[in-house]
């Protein structure tokens, strides 16, 4: 699997796969300047890394939310030229996040295409308990799969973590973003809702700020991950730098 650390390892075909697109997406991508050309290798064979597969899940999602190829390339425009895999992984996260949960159906040989690598029982078990992935009820049924979370689960597989400590440490996230929801929702509904509920009749008011609050959604959560990053650093350089 290609890391940052590694470099470019993927062929053209393998990013494909990886990102669930076709190779003519991909040259399609490219040619608008959507994708940073690859890495000439040996043979004159290009390869692609961590930063082109994580670029191209993020020109996926934006096209998703139903943005166009030129508003895409706009967006693109506006950020870092040297932003990391995981900053555009983070950038495709904040973009996700207001749109409805999405899960597919995968066949056996299509999860692992778009694992890009052959899972053991074990990896799917450890898939399932972080919940990237559902089992089929069935033996020849398909797995429900949450699209977005695939790729940082299959990440995880890697990590040289305990499976329990991986799982706690999504304990402690989902109790914790969902504190912080309820009290951002509870603050919203108490002092912008129903006041201007109690104000206001008109119902073309009314649908403005329940419209107010839909719109929102991305700037709550950008803001809550960029705190969030920032106290984990802290955090951690305080917790290092005390031994």
């Amino acid at each position: 699997m290609a890391t940052e650390t590694d470099g470019p390892t993927l062929t053209v075909d393998e990013l494909a796969a990886r990102a669930g697109v076709t190779v003519r997406t991909v040259r399609f991508y490219s040619t608008r300047g959507l994708l940073p050309p690859p890495v000439i290798g040996p043979r004159r064979v290009g390869r692609y890394g961590s930063d082109h597969l994580s670029r191209l899940a993020l020109i996926e999602e934006l096209q998703h939310q139903g943005m166009t190829l030129a508003a895409i390339e706009r967006y693109l425009e506006q950020l870092p030229s040297d932003l990391s895999a995981n900053d555009l992984a983070i950038h495709r996260a904040l973009v996700a996040s207001w749109a409805p949960d999405q899960t597919e159906g995968f066949s056996r040989q299509e999860l692992e295409r778009r694992a890009g690598r052959a899972l053991a029982e074990e990896d799917v078990e450890r898939l399932a308990a972080m919940g990237v992935l559902v089992r089929p009820q069935a033996p020849d049924g398909e797995f429900r799969v949450d699209v977005g979370l695939l790729r940082l689960g299959v990440e995880l597989l890697d990590v040289p973590i305990a499976h329990e400590t991986i799982l706690a440490a999504r304990t402690v996230l989902l109790e914790h973003t969902r504190s912080a929801a309820q009290e951002m929702s509870r603050l919203f509904r108490d002092e912008v809702w129903n006041p201007y509920r109690e104000r206001e009749t008109d119902p073309e008011h009314v649908a403005a700020m329940k419209s107010l609050s839909a719109h929102m959604q991305p700037i709550v959560v950008q803001a809550l991950v960029t705190a969030f990053q920032r106290s984990l650093k802290e955090e951690l350089r305080a917790a290092f730098t005390a031994e």
